[in-house]
């Protein structure tokens, strides 16, 4: 069977590779790597939660992924959800960390006010730094080469 490799640079110079039929639409294409990044992404959040939690001292009843245009994540405080931006599975693994660290922290204290930014130095002290780090890269960044 014949495949064809189409290249995405992401961000910071890592490639990945997809292969696909001859033929496939770039719509397809497109669904076939955003479902790629949901898995993989999916799959390290549960850790993450899990590491978190008893530091917090909350429990997370419910997380998702989705892709969001203006936000890293989100939460609602009272179903104790915590949505993440499918746009995560492109950054670095501490950059996951702290968005899921932050949302989780509003589990405590809904506005970004001086205990927040309490909890966050306490917790997790190099917060700022990836924080930056985070916002310095696009949300999304993608050139397709064919």
């Amino acid at each position: 069977m014949n495949f064809v490799q189409f290249s995405i640079q992401k961000f910071g110079g890592f490639t990945l590779d997809l292969y696909v039929r001859p033929g496939t639409h770039a719509a397809r294409r497109e669904k076939v790597l955003r479902e790629w990044y949901r898995s993989n992404l999916k799959a390290r959040i549960p850790k993450l939660i899990a590491e978190w939690e008893p530091k917090i001292g909350i429990e997370v009843a419910h997380w998702g992924v989705k892709k969001m245009k203006t936000r890293w994540g989100t939460c609602n405080i009272d179903t104790r959800r915590i949505w993440l931006n499918l746009e995560l599975a492109k950054k670095p693994p501490e950059c996951l960390e702290y968005i899921v660290v932050h949302e989780m922290v509003h589990l405590l204290e809904r506005h970004h006010n001086d205990r927040f930014r309490s909890l966050m130095d306490r917790l997790l002290p190099q917060w700022r730094i990836r924080r930056e780090r985070l916002n310095q890269a696009p949300l999304a960044h993608e050139t397709w080469s064919y």
